[in-house]
């Protein structure tokens, strides 16, 4: 059985496409994948994210149950901040990429991906009998989740906020939101969280003071390429059960120096003194052609890797990618070939990330790598 958010009759009032993903129905588009794209880049875009899965931790232990399931150091945290984590099984493989919101000393929340909901909750629950001072609450069925991204974002809501951090409070006059300087686009921008029952009135609300900037509803289409370009990680992609955080350049969510014991820590200490056999590398296409997930990465004729995301990219205008390979293979212009539909096309590995916020990409396209963004 198929779900959908809040927001459905929203989306087919709008003639949004509708697809399934991750069990829920969402919208995939509505004017087209590279109209959103840009207007994300350069005005804004707002996205329909409910699909998310949210839990609440709290009590006296909540901190500590936290530090145990994550690798990065929630001890850093302060009211009102933000944490981008993960949770990671007794091998260092990801169970899933998350975020961690600091309510208080005793009150965090956690976002989850949508196609993980329930998994996710049944690996937290089983850790939680080490931690008994810890009520651990699903409210994914009673949060709504909506992401204002683009340049112009700040304009149609106005805030101070720090990037990673958040407040609670009425906007649009929709009382407690949870409104948080974070994003997965690449560009500056709000998450909200509001109960499902006021995303309606929110959603309607920021289209409307959105209008004069330019504001668009963006479905996933855009979502996906914008993230790529930005070369964020998606769960069932680069991420999984079997990679971990080290190969898929995420080692600086893992804290191995704070003085706490985390699930997988001894593991992924093992794999750093073992050196990486294999990475992701970001790369661009030289000959035509459009990579996609699955594809196979090719030295010669022999397969060395595959692709985890590719796309054309709407705002470089050529196609890249992202691809697991041996680490011989990582190095920034290193050349290799993917397989598309049976012909092999040329690819160079580049810097990442593709696509950084006020800088442009213009040197990709004359093949030379930019310097290192955030």
């Amino acid at each position: 059985m198929t779900l959908k958010t809040p927001l459905y009759n929203e989306h087919q009032k709008l003639k949004g496409r509708i697809v399934d993903f991750a069990g829920f129905e969402m919208p995939v588009q509505y004017a087209g994948v590279i109209e959103e794209h840009n207007a994300v880049r350069h005005a804004a875009g707002l996205f329909d994210v409910s699909h998310m899965g949210e839990f609440l931790f709290e009590g006296p232990e909540a901190q500590k149950f936290l530090e145990y399931l994550t690798p990065n150091f929630v001890g850093k945290l302060t009211d009102g901040m933000a944490q981008y984590s993960m949770l990671l099984n007794e091998k260092g493989g990801i169970v899933d990429d998350i975020l961690v919101y600091r309510y208080g000393p005793q009150k965090f929340m956690m976002v989850v991906n949508a196609s993980n909901i329930e998994k996710d909750f049944e690996w937290v629950s089983s850790h939680k009998t080490k931690f008994p001072e810890v009520t651990l609450t699903n409210i994914s069925d009673q949060t709504a989740l909506l992401a204002l991204q683009g340049p112009k974002a700040k304009e149609i809501l106005p805030s101070d906020l720090k990037p990673f951090h958040f407040f609670v409070g009425a906007i649009f006059g929709v009382p407690n939101c949870t409104v948080a300087r974070t994003g997965y686009t690449g560009e500056d921008g709000f998450e909200i969280f509001c109960s499902t029952d006021q995303v309606v009135a929110l959603w309607q609300a920021l289209l409307k003071a959105g209008e004069p900037f330019g504001l668009k509803p963006a479905g996933l289409g855009a979502r996906d390429t914008l993230r790529l370009e930005a070369r964020l990680s998606l769960y069932g992609h680069e991420i999984n059960d079997a990679t971990n955080p080290l190969e898929v350049g995420l080692s600086w969510v893992v804290k191995l120096d704070k003085p706490h014991e985390f699930i997988g820590k001894s593991a992924l200490i093992q794999i750093k003194e073992a050196g990486l056999q294999r990475q992701i590398v970001g790369f661009k296409m030289i000959d035509k052609g459009i990579p996609r997930q699955d594809c196979r990465i090719r030295e010669d004729k022999k397969e060395i890797g595959f692709v985890t995301s590719g796309t054309f990219s709407p705002t470089l205008q050529i196609g890249i990618g992202l691809g697991y390979v041996p680490t011989e293979f990582s190095s920034i212009g290193t050349k290799f070939n993917i397989d598309i539909r049976g012909n092999l096309k040329l690819a160079e590995v580049v810097q990442m990330p593709f696509y950084t916020r006020n800088r442009l990409p213009a040197s990709y396209m004359e093949g030379i790598p930019r310097e290192k963004g955030r």
